[in-house]
């Protein structure tokens, strides 16, 4: 039951010259020293493209133990009318590489498009398509959803049924589902504020910080949207991914420090 904080990719400019990067810290460091300032990371790259083997291996080899990423799924599984008839780029997304990360792969976030409403046929028949295992590994999968369609006790059911995460994501455009349906908890923060040198107010962390013991301890963090039974909670605790993503951007290595002090109780 480990509270990981990270943030979402590890190359990007307003991060350099003391931001969060080092002055003069080269750009092929940049994820050694990422990956031992923060407990995840959320590989991006692999939701636009397939990445090659050689590049899971060294993303692997230049973090520390303990260490872990997230892989966002690819664009070209979820960005269909038809999620049942992603079978085949779900099947080239698992075997572009991703077992060389070894004890570093977290889960894999599926995010659908804010547009995508909720069909139970379809969306049973894709979780259907979600792999147990890759190469002797283990896989754990998260599902990011928008429309507000999915804030329905059907979709909590088959998600819990298929041991898939529902993403709790703080964005805007995206509907907000406090449940829990996984042995693991997945975060995906998004509306963090310029003005706020750690992204969020002091109140606002307290309340992340909050949410991920809460569900790291198997209960069922107070104030949230529930659309599942009413008496759903948890059977255990578990794993709980934190991930300060966007908003101000800048601001998510900052953000993800301050939360990790906060869930440790050192803030």
């Amino acid at each position: 039951m480990t509270i990981r904080t990270g943030i979402g990719g590890w190359v990007y400019p307003p991060w350099r010259g003391g931001t969060f990067y080092p002055p003069r810290l080269v750009q092929k460091q940049e994820l050694a020293f990422a990956s031992r300032a923060v407990a995840a990371i959320e590989i991006n790259a692999t939701f636009r493209s397939l990445q090659k083997p050689d590049s899971f291996a060294r993303w692997r080899d230049e973090t520390p133990d303990g260490f872990v990423f997230a892989l966002k799924g690819s664009r070209y599984v979820t960005n269909r009318k038809v999620l049942a008839e992603a079978g085949e780029a779900v099947g080239r997304f698992m075997g572009q590489g991703i077992a060389e990360l070894g004890d570093r792969l977290g889960p894999i976030c599926w995010q659908l498009a804010t547009t995508k409403t909720f069909d139970a046929d379809d969306m049973a028949s894709f979780l259907a398509l979600l792999p147990r295992e890759q190469a002797g590994l283990p896989l754990r999968h998260a599902i990011e959803v928008g429309h507000d369609s999915f804030a329905c006790a059907a979709f909590i059911d088959m998600a819990r049924a298929a041991e898939v995460a529902v993403v709790w994501s703080q964005h805007p455009d995206r509907v907000r589902i406090g449940d829990r349906t996984a042995g693991f908890a997945y975060l995906r923060c998004q509306d963090m504020q310029p003005e706020e040198p750690a992204g969020y107010t002091p109140e606002a962390l307290d309340r992340l910080a909050g949410m991920c013991r809460a569900w790291a301890d198997g209960d069922v963090p107070p104030g949230l949207p529930m659309v599942g039974a009413s008496d759903d909670k948890p059977a255990a605790g578990g794993d709980v991914f934190a991930f300060l993503i966007n908003g101000a951007k800048e601001r998510a290595p900052a953000a993800a420090m301050a939360l990790a002090e906060r869930v440790k109780g050192t803030k």
